[in-house]
């Protein structure tokens, strides 16, 4: 008997299961902790709702958390998808950021339709050639993604350092911290939402555009990987690399496209946070967004669509946590014993299996995630 045609919705359903039940479990020992602690965990995630979605401010606060987020994690996503893991998107956004800000504040006399682009252009091939070394090196010499990538991290901080300390620092003698200029008008993105008034409060929400783009971007993912050539190849590679290289597959090729588009979306990840939110550009910035991206492409199953939840879902946890810890004196580590649940139970999924009684996939629906050191 012919197997009835599975649909995007019912595939996408099938998907966000373990991680849904991932998700609940982490909750649930989160909230055993918190009576350990003496504190009423009921409270604790009502102030975690209330400080993520309880007004337009905070929903608006959430989305921006989340921006970076979702460009972070198809990074990660889109190599996982290729049987590679790249844990340089730290190093990448940073890089990115960089590229973005100095063309932000050094050109000048640019009209906004150039120069916006610009920028954001110029942030977006600084990540894809930071990420495209290493794609380089696997391919040509077999030096594993993981050991460079991680070495691109430290090279890219301390660059940063160097260059926000010295070359690039905001020259102003009031300015004592290690920062670049304010970028240009004409090189940030606009906000959604122009001020309003809600009653006598005047509202101020901080959502930009670039909340847009990364979700755009999410579907774009999704359509090259698997509405193109290229991304079946992609794919092939990191499902098989031996049955890709018998049918013809240029491995090496795609490794490097991989990671080069995987470091191009990081460095979109630290672009968006310098035209659409801070317009400068400072050491550290972004301290936990390459490293959290991991968990979220884990939790979102590598798959573009999926990253979008998995990303707002961190940024409700980032964004409420300062209001739980307001309302409860909670503290805000929880958040992060939390997301550490999170990726233990997406991880090892069979855990969350067992404890559901949810059948083991077959070999066709599993992800392959990193080929390992061969």
């Amino acid at each position: 008997m012919a197997q009835p045609k599975r649909t995007l919705t019912h595939e996408l359903l099938r998907a966000a299961l373990i991680p849904a039940l991932a998700v609940v479990t982490a909750l649930a020992v989160g909230a055993v902790i918190v009576v350990l602690s003496g504190k009423n965990p009921l409270a604790a995630y009502w102030g975690l709702l209330r400080g993520a979605f309880g007004s337009p401010n905070a929903i608006s606060e959430t989305f921006v958390w989340a921006t970076p987020y979702i460009s972070a994690g198809l990074a990660v996503a889109l190599a996982f998808r290729c049987g590679l893991f790249n844990i340089g998107v730290e190093g990448q956004i940073a890089i990115g950021a960089i590229c973005s800000v100095f063309v932000g504040y050094a050109v000048t006399g640019l009209p906004k339709i150039i120069h916006l682009p610009l920028a954001m252009a110029a942030g977006v091939v600084g990540g894809l050639i930071w990420g495209a070394i290493p794609g380089y090196l696997k391919a040509r010499t077999g030096a594993h993604e993981v050991i460079n990538t991680i070495m691109m991290n430290y090279l890219a901080l301390y660059l940063s350092n160097y260059l926000l300390g010295g070359p690039m620092k905001d020259p102003d003698p009031l300015n004592a911290v290690a920062k670049t200029q304010m970028i240009a008008e004409t090189a940030r993105l606009p906000r959604l939402f122009p001020p309003f008034h809600l009653g006598s409060e005047l509202i101020d929400l901080r959502v930009h555009w670039g909340t847009v783009i990364a979700i755009v971007m999410a579907v774009i993912v999704y359509w090259f990987l698997w509405k193109t050539v290229r991304g079946f190849e992609i794919r092939t590679v990191g499902a098989n690399p031996n049955v890709a290289r018998y049918a013809g597959i240029n491995v090496a090729r795609n490794t490097v496209l991989a990671m080069g588009l995987s470091g191009a979306l990081a460095g979109l990840a630290g672009t968006i946070e310098v035209v659409g939110l801070n317009y400068y550009h400072t050491p550290s910035f972004a301290v936990g967004y390459g490293f959290d991206s991991i968990a979220i492409a884990l939790l979102g199953k590598s798959h573009p669509l999926g990253v979008i939840p998995a990303a707002l879902l961190f940024g409700a946890l980032r964004n409420g946590a300062t209001a739980m810890q307001f309302d409860t004196g909670i503290s805000v580590d929880i958040i992060s014993i939390i997301q550490a649940l999170i990726l233990i139970f997406v991880a090892a999924d069979e855990i969350v299996r067992r404890l559901y009684r949810v059948k083991t996939p077959t070999e066709e629906e599993k992800v392959v995630l990193t080929r390992g050191w061969g």
